[in-house]
């Protein structure tokens, strides 16, 4: 059962990728024909400096293209896509992943439930030997909320509920992405955004998905793994998880994170040398007005929906869901 049929607006960020976009593109283009729905493709540069748009000018005139006045990162350039995006649901893809042809085919019935937030599918390595990505199972350690446990249902007739939904492949409807007002920007340049955006989307009362039986693979490229060993992504990873914590925390639980924070947390990286920490501190503590307009945002938009969902509830409707199920933890 496939249900019905829905047109995709394909939201791609591009920055320095035109390599992988030449390798990619094509696979993606195969699985939306392979459906036979209604698509557009829009990919949105943030200022590359590789021929990225005189290469989707010139190999792809139908696709639309958006260009950054500035390089924003991941969250503003996707923001752009999402805004100009006008089908049913918008595809949240990174350049650097392959669709299988069937890719969408598993998906299509989920958003035939009113309250499918998005679906998102099994991301393997680029050798098809390691499951990269999954569901995800939301846990604390500590005070922190976390959701790095990921797992899936062996018995494939049954829905499997995900804290959150990757970056690199989400199917998502578009009217709840736009109440939502896409990815905080808070987040910019990278990291933490999905896991946000579908913390946001649980706590208005919609659910999130993993379909197993919709594969891509993922291929990292060489320069990313060199940018990925600096401090800037260090220092910005680290202030990302500290912004996310304390939008999302609320009661005791935020209070004891902070004390955790300041003292497990400080402690374990300085006595590692890792000084850089300070400035994730740092950073993270000059956020504090746009935090707090965030947390103010989630709450008018629970009052418009009526919701009070927080996240020991998806704690549980994530885990009464695994009753009685056979799990493939990994």
């Amino acid at each position: 059962m496939t249900g019905k049929r829905r047109s995709i607006s394909v939201v791609l960020p591009n920055y320095n990728g035109k390599h992988l976009m030449e390798l990619f593109i094509p696979s993606v283009l195969a699985a939306l024909q392979t459906s036979q729905i209604d698509y557009e493709f829009i990919v949105v540069d943030d200022c590359s400096t590789d021929h990225s748009v005189e290469f989707i000018q010139q190999a792809y005139p139908a696709i639309i293209l958006l260009v950054n006045e500035r390089n924003a990162g991941f969250s503003y350039t996707c923001n752009q896509g999402i805004r100009k995006a006008t089908k049913e649901l918008v595809f949240l893809l990174n350049s650097d992943v392959r669709l299988t042809p069937d890719y969408f085919e598993a998906q299509f019935s989920y958003f035939d439930l009113e309250n499918t937030f998005g679906v998102m599918g099994r991301i393997m390595n680029f050798d098809e030997k390691k499951i990269e990505d999954a569901a995800r199972f939301p846990s604390y350690k500590g005070a922190k909320f976390k959701a790095n446990t990921f797992y899936y249902l062996e018995n494939e007739d049954s829905p499997t509920l995900t804290c959150y939904l990757s970056g690199a492949n989400a199917l998502v409807d578009r009217q709840k992405l736009s109440l939502l007002d896409g990815f905080n920007e808070i987040y910019s340049p990278f990291y933490f955004e999905d896991f946000d955006l579908g913390l946001r989307a649980w706590k208005m009362g919609w659910l999130l998905y993993y379909e197993h039986q919709s594969i891509c693979y993922h291929q990292v490229s060489s320069s990313t793994n060199k940018v990925n060993k600096s401090n800037f992504v260090k220092i910005t990873y680290n202030r990302n998880s500290f912004i996310l914590q304390y939008i999302h925390l609320n009661g005791p639980k935020r209070f004891f994170w902070l004390v955790q924070l300041f003292t497990i947390t400080l402690a374990g990286h300085l006595i590692k040398g890792e000084f850089w920490i300070l400035k994730s501190l740092r950073q993270f503590i000059s956020k504090q007005k746009e935090i707090k307009e965030s947390r103010r945002q989630i709450k008018a938009n629970q009052i418009k929906l009526n919701s009070s969902i927080q996240l020991n509830d998806i704690i549980k409707m994530i885990r009464s869901s695994l009753v009685k199920q056979k799990i493939k933890w990994l």
